[in-house]
């Protein structure tokens, strides 16, 4: 049963209960370009009592520097090494588990974010915004150097790059499909669009084939990168999200409690549903709530 921390002595106790906060940033510190009113407020509040905060986000559309100079836009304070994505996931992935090999190259579905940070872990790449535009019923011609596709949020998808994608898993022998992540929508503007999962889905149903990884939250990639470099206590480690299907379950599949905030993606109904089977520890009506007043 979640708890929700309502009253003033509920959220200070739940301060002082954790020393180090993992924050999924869409739905939770903004919505888009928007900020939510009172998180630049509640952010410092957790800075100014000593607490450690990462920021742990599927959005696979901007680079660790392209993050940073949002957080900065915004007032939240974020420093380069507290920033992890999905894109970073990604191409940490290929080249350390995977072990891509130097004379191959990843093909994008998706934006700058995973260009950027394949090319920092020197990936070959190609697609990506390059191919965006219109399909002018050109015959996709193979590309053997092609070792990967890498499929992402990305709001100019198209044809051309579904063919190439296509071309390229279903000719290469042991060409990876690897998404970034499978949110299946993202909160913008007060409503829901489609997110990298349902990017994704074309391709799976043409090859009748699932991706060979997903990375990204509930995967613990990130989880598991963040606890070996900073050395971690997961009992005093909260995650804090917007969606149960990924936040949630990547704080309870890490074995840290979780807190879910109501400025995204789930509800209150949905927590509370005897459906609903991924239970967050605590949740509140946003993490502005935090610094409010007795």
């Amino acid at each position: 049963m979640s708890l929700k921390l309502e009253s003033f002595l509920e959220r200070k106790g739940f301060l002082e209960k954790f020393d180090n906060y993992l924050f999924d940033c869409d739905g939770v510190l903004w919505e888009g370009d928007h900020v939510f009113p009172g998180i630049i407020e509640a952010m410092q509040l957790l800075r100014n009592a000593g607490k450690k905060v990462f920021f742990v986000t599927n959005n696979s559309t901007k680079s660790r520097e392209a993050f940073l100079q949002k957080f900065k836009k915004l007032g939240i304070e974020a420093n380069l090494d507290e920033i992890f994505s999905s894109a970073v996931a990604t191409a940490a992935y290929l080249k350390h588990i995977l072990q891509f090999p130097a004379d191959k190259k990843v093909y994008i579905i998706g934006m700058s974010g995973i260009q950027h940070e394949l090319e920092a872990m020197d990936i070959r790449c190609c697609g990506g915004e390059a191919d965006n535009g219109p399909f002018d019923n050109e015959i996709v011609k193979n590309d053997p150097e092609v070792g990967a596709v890498v499929v992402g949020l990305d709001t100019q998808v198209n044809y051309k790059k579904y063919n190439k994608a296509f071309t390229y898993l279903r000719n290469n022998t042991g060409c990876y499909f690897i998404m970034t992540n499978q949110d299946s929508t993202f909160p913008v503007h007060g409503t829901l669009q489609p997110g990298a999962g349902s990017i994704a889905a074309p391709l799976i149903t043409a090859l009748n084939r699932q991706p060979d990884a997903i990375l990204g939250k509930p995967a613990q990639n990130m989880m598991d990168t963040i606890f070996a470099e900073y050395k971690l206590d997961r009992e005093r480690t909260c995650m804090i999200g917007d969606r149960l299907d990924t936040d949630i379950d990547f704080g309870l599949k890490g074995g840290v409690e979780t807190l879910c905030v109501l400025t995204g993606v789930t509800s209150e109904e949905e927590i509370l549903s005897k459906e609903n089977n991924i239970v967050p520890t605590y949740y509140i009506r946003g993490f502005a709530d935090f610094v409010v007043e007795p």
